[in-house]
């Protein structure tokens, strides 16, 4: 399945195609400007520089959180947008967690992506990886990093991966030669991570119209109207 892949959760702005079977063409930047700047242009010159056409594609998909609020809505807003033009496209939007455990895939045993939230606050998964193939074994979930780190299993290996991981190791499992880090290369977010994740599970494409984020957290206007109306 051709598959264009879209992420704007995070510091990177990412895009890539596969055809499921190779990775056709993939584009990261770490970026200061916004999303909405960055990512049509790139998925642009991503599909130019493959030769393909929107109505080639058969699949688009986004991340769907967690991440920036800004940023997961821009990518949704593109993937609904690029779908209104192609009404052939499926689409879905996929865990942000669960695509950076695609992006260690390779990796034998437990994988917890940990991302940065707010001091002392994270989102974090926990996946397991045998020949490729990545499952849920903890769903993903905002929490305090201390009480979560602190109850992990360790007795198998462990990889972690996202943004937050080499602090975690420092803090919580420097002596632990079962707890690895993710090469740096595969901390951050991958569009083509989402596309593997997808095409593992394509049951998973949506009507544009139910595209929705993930925050696993109210937003700031969620948490200020709760303020207001208590």
């Amino acid at each position: 399945m051709l598959t264009l892949g879209i992420d704007t959760s995070g510091k990177v702005a990412s895009a890539a195609v596969t055809d499921g079977e190779r990775l056709l063409a993939e584009k990261i930047l770490y970026t200061k400007l916004t999303h909405s700047q960055i990512i049509l242009p790139m998925v642009q010159e991503l599909l130019d520089d493959c030769g393909i056409g929107f109505k080639e594609l058969e699949a688009v998909v986004c991340a769907a959180g967690p991440g920036s609020y800004t940023g997961l809505r821009i990518g949704i807003a593109a993937v609904k947008g690029i779908v209104m033009g192609a009404p052939h496209l499926k689409c879905a939007a996929v865990s942000t967690l669960e695509a950076l455990a695609f992006g260690v895939s390779a990796f034998q045993g437990k994988i917890v992506p940990v991302m940065y939230a707010r001091p002392k606050i994270v989102y974090a998964g926990c996946y397991e990886s045998r020949s490729g193939n990545v499952t849920v074994l903890d769903s993903d979930r905002v929490t305090d990093e201390e009480e979560y780190f602190s109850g992990l299993d360790t007795s198998v290996p462990v990889m972690l991966t996202g943004d937050r991981c080499e602090e975690i190791k420092r803090l919580y499992f420097l002596d632990n030669g079962n707890v690895l880090t993710a090469p740096v290369p595969d901390r951050l977010q991958r569009a083509s991570s989402l596309c593997a994740a997808f095409l593992a599970a394509p049951e998973r494409a949506v009507p544009p119209a139910a595209l929705e984020a993930s925050y696993l957290q109210s937003t700031r206007a969620e948490k200020d109207k709760a303020h207001r109306d208590a």
